[in-house]
């Protein structure tokens, strides 16, 4: 390959770049007034991360500047309907947490699992959202229900869980449920079909990461979230 892994740089520079901004930006002010809306600190740095990114690719692929509007046009149309079910189904989950599934789910998980301890609690939530996930294909769409149902009312305020510690790796755990699932068709079967692959092959190839993650997930959230 002519870049080999240099390809890489632009990717790895928008959540770079994101983390940083959404660390630093809070902070800054010109005259004494914040130089970024506090609520929108999160997507400012992601679009600067997205501007950085194209200033350095391209450069080095050589690409004039209309080049990522045209191919992101094809790749859409090339996705087609799976370019919206991310969304729809993130917002299929905020339906299912108002109508109450999330403390159907708490009522279930309390009767029939042994739920006394901490490290039982992490593994019912963090299997859950992976889990959930799979159901559902978006990490987005499990997380408001395995939120409300297990990791607000145990992990947060039974146990004294961290709940940014709960929330970030729990989201985490998610994404582990969708490199296994064909209902994340934009990720794991459109690329397939676009590659002449068999159907499954990107969710056999996937599995075994996902269910390392899995696990280290559970244990690094069960040693961050309770020992501050």
């Amino acid at each position: 390959m002519r870049f080999n892994n240099r390809l890489l740089i632009p990717a790895l520079l928008i959540p770079a770049v994101a983390l940083a901004g959404s660390l630093f930006l809070k902070g800054l002010s010109l005259g004494g007034h914040p130089l970024v809306d506090p609520k929108q600190v999160t997507f400012v740095s992601l679009a600067l991360g997205v501007v950085l990114a194209l200033a350095v690719a391209l450069p080095m692929l050589r690409a004039r500047p209309a080049e990522p509007l045209v191919e992101a046009k094809r790749l859409v149309e090339t996705i087609g309907w799976a370019a919206l079910l991310p969304q729809m189904l993130a917002a299929l989950g905020a339906v299912f947490a108002l109508a109450g599934v999330g403390t159907a789910v708490g009522d279930l998980a309390a009767r029939y699992l042994p739920l006394s301890t901490p490290l039982a609690a992490v593994a019912a939530y963090t299997v859950g959202m992976a889990a959930f996930t799979v159901v559902m294909g978006n990490a987005f769409a499990a997380f408001p229900v395995m939120t409300a149902g297990i990791g607000l009312p145990l992990i947060v305020h039974k146990f004294g869980g961290d709940p940014a510690v709960m929330g970030a790796i729990g989201m985490l755990s998610g994404f582990c449920g969708t490199l296994v699932t064909p209902m994340a068709a934009n990720f794991n079967l459109v690329p397939a079909a676009l590659l002449d692959l068999p159907r499954y092959a990107v969710i056999r190839a996937q599995a075994p990461t996902a269910g390392a993650m899995l696990i280290v997930n559970t244990a690094f959230m069960y040693l961050l979230a309770f020992h501050k």
